[in-house]
């Protein structure tokens, strides 16, 4: 996700993605945090923030902002942008406090605490000397709308993580407001615990809206568009044919409500996807300019709902928001979800077979000349927030998926042409779903299981090594042709009845 190499991305239509899902919580009564936050007082480009605590005791002395987030994969530090943090009790007196690290307020008193009252930056626009903060992972406070990204604008308590949480946001009546959160009895939006807050961000302001359902799935489209160029229902019908593409190569959309939101303004810096929603960062145009790459980053971006919503390791299930943690498995995260995006457009017809070699070359193109070729997938997974890993890191996009299409075709060779990578990865989310985390240290041993043993070298070789990639050797089992001085693939026009048989399972269209 570095910002300094998503120009060249963009260009190419690869897009910087994140991660984060819901974790199980525990049935016992909890009380709630409550939130309030002010958002008619859009002054200095603040956030003013009212916190009602629960029962607090010693064990609770310490509020916390996030250091990062889920799939971002970035130091954020959010501590750095409050202002006024102040506690008071029940009488209204104020209570000494005192920030004891960039993220951690100290309570003294926690107890008899009856009211947090903060104000916090944007990150838009806010200067900071190091550590800028993604467009799409942050926050924006203007006069016809805002947006907030959960961590950039709440904290926790100590040992309060999983408590449950309600927001009440004040802003104009003549706003809408988008988020995948739900409103409970008291109209307020409400949340089963922190890591939910910071998995579903809310964009509110002069929205359009539009709604559709696809197959069982309620799909919300919010738009916040400066000049009105680009409205819900122009990009409703984009998403449609995606996510019908998405539901044939998975076999059945696997949520039951999904919220699109898109901010059209000046910059364009990619887009973060979340459990049940995503958030869009572009700069505004006729849609029909747009529409081609926001399409293949929301299909990048949707396919998440399987990795890492229903896939994921407990690094991601119980997250750290102190201290980052790094999984090896972004391969899987991200590196196959970038894959999947682009085949399952290719299976469904909405990317032509010209264009998905294309992809695959400019891939293989910015992946040899932009990264180091010593640094393995596995590497750059658990390098991923030190400054170093954050140079190499849009090498998951490129690299992490050309690793998958290879991955894919090999199951489609062991398999005689009757299961590929997209079954797998199908089984694996029946087996472990939302609420059931893989362990992280031993997760490519299960994967070797449920596929097949000749895997484990695939694994070790490509994906925990650096073994040069034996893209035209595979291709060449399907019956595709890879010319490495060209670095251009083509449909090889008389295959053996062996690689037509996988190249059918391969290719497989999927109807729309």
């Amino acid at each position: 996700m570095k910002s300094s190499f998503r120009i060249i991305l963009i260009a190419f239509t690869f897009v910087l993605y994140s991660c984060g899902v819901t974790k199980n919580v525990s049935t016992k009564t909890v009380e709630t945090v409550k939130f309030e936050v002010n958002l008619l007082d859009r002054s200095n480009d603040t956030y003013k923030v009212t916190v009602t605590p629960p029962t607090l005791t010693d064990a609770n002395s310490i509020y916390q902002f996030a250091s990062t987030a889920p799939g971002t994969y970035q130091v954020m530090d959010i501590g750095r942008y409050v202002k006024h943090f102040k506690a008071t009790d029940a009488e209204g007196h104020e209570l000494a406090t005192n920030q004891v690290t960039t993220n951690q307020f100290q309570l003294t008193s926690p107890e008899k605490i009856a009211k947090i009252e903060y104000e916090i930056s944007e990150t838009w626009d806010t200067p900071v000397s190091e550590n800028k903060i993604y467009l799409m992972c942050g926050t924006s406070i203007e006069n016809d709308h805002a947006l907030i990204n959960g961590q950039a604008v709440f904290g926790y308590f100590k040992d309060k993580q999983n408590s449950p949480i309600t927001i009440k946001l004040d802003f104009p009546e003549t706003w809408s407001v988008g988020t995948a959160l739900t409103k409970n009895a008291d109209s307020l939006y409400y949340a089963e615990d922190y890591d939910k807050v910071v998995d579903s961000p809310i964009l509110l302001g002069n929205l359009t809206k539009a709604n559709m359902n696809i197959e069982g799935t309620n799909v919300d489209i919010y738009t916040y568009s400066k000049t009105g160029m680009v409205t819900s229902n122009q990009v409703l019908e984009s998403m449609k044919n995606m996510l019908l593409s998405a539901s044939g190569f998975l076999n059945g959309l696997p949520v039951k409500n999904y919220t699109f939101l898109f901010h059209f303004e000046d910059t364009t810096n990619g887009a973060w996807e979340h459990s049940y929603s995503s958030e869009y960062i572009y700069k505004e145009d006729k849609w029909e300019n747009l529409e081609k790459q926001v399409v293949e980053v929301a299909a990048h971006e949707f396919f998440h709902v399987v990795t890492p919503l229903n896939i994921h390791s407990e690094i991601v299930e119980q997250f750290n928001f102190i201290t980052p943690v790094a999984s090896r498995h972004l391969w899987l995260y991200e590196g196959t979800t970038e894959w999947a995006a682009h085949m399952m457009l290719f299976r469904s017809g909405l990317k032509s077979t010209e264009d998905y070699f294309n992809t695959l070359s400019r891939k293989i193109m910015v992946e040899t000349k932009y990264f180091n070729p010593d640094l393995s997938l596995e590497q750059l997974s658990l390098t991923s927030y030190t400054k170093a890993g954050q140079k190499q890191y849009g090498n998951i996009y490129m690299k992490g998926a050309i690793v998958a299409g290879l991955l894919d075709i090999k199951i489609l060779e062991l398999s005689n042409g009757k299961r590929g990578y997209v079954d797998v990865i199908n089984d694996l989310a029946k087996k472990y779903g939302p609420d059931i985390p893989f362990d992280d240290a031993t997760f490519y041993s299960t994967f070797v299981k449920e596929t097949y043993p000749e895997i484990e070298a695939f694994i070790d070789d490509y994906i925990v090594n650096t073994k040069s990639l034996p893209i035209k050797t595979y291709y060449n089992k399907i019956g595709v042709d890879y010319n490495e001085n060209t670095n251009t693939f083509s449909l090889n026009a008389t295959p053996t009845a062996e690689q037509l048989q996988l190249r059918t399972k391969w290719m497989a269209p999927i109807s729309i």
